[in-house]
């Protein structure tokens, strides 16, 4: 929900929603901090009235509801990149089309908006527009964790080596 100042409307971080926030209007920005830390900044419009939202405070709560991307007012004019968008404009026919573009959009907030994009422009150049293609294209692309040496302990240790003896093998079947 946004919040009043200086009879001006400016939209704070969704995470932030229903917390005291602290909003400092200079003549150049407004900025809204919550137990001194800085959860929003916008820049200054001139004039009264007027609504100010940043679309991407909003991205957490499209995961819950992912229906105001399509008629929420944040999202009603939001630019987005060009790969984003044209992926957004080739899921509208699809019947879950919202919920997908929820699902990219919340990448964003881990991998960041450039990675985003060009898992998007190479999920189309693949003539694919799923948010699953696009997300299993950004987890490819992520640098795998180092793996953790586990020391063994001598008392796990094996005292004889195994042979690769398939002779040994065919003893026992013939055994039984």
């Amino acid at each position: 929900m946004p919040t009043t100042s200086l009879r001006r409307l400016i939209s704070p971080l969704s995470r932030s929603s229903g917390l005291v926030l602290c909003s400092l209007t200079r003549c150049c920005a407004g900025k809204l901090r919550q137990d001194g830390r800085a959860v929003g900044e916008h820049s200054r419009c001139f004039g009264r009235d007027q609504t100010v939202f940043d679309p991407w405070h909003y991205v957490p709560v499209l995961a819950r509801k992912p229906g105001a991307l399509r008629n929420g007012a944040p999202f009603k004019d939001w630019v987005l990149p060009a790969g984003l968008e044209r992926i957004r404009r080739k899921l509208a026919g699809a019947a879950d089309s919202d919920r997908q573009m929820v699902n990219i959009l919340t990448s964003v907030l881990s991998d960041g908006l450039p990675a985003v994009e060009a898992a998007c422009l190479e999920a189309l150049r693949e003539g694919v527009h799923s948010a699953d293609v696009v997300i299993n294209i950004l987890a490819r692309r992520r640098e795998p964790a180092p793996s953790i040496t586990i020391m063994t302990p001598d008392a796990l240790r094996l005292r004889h080596a195994p042979t690769a003896d398939c002779a040994r093998y065919d003893r026992l079947r013939r055994a039984i």
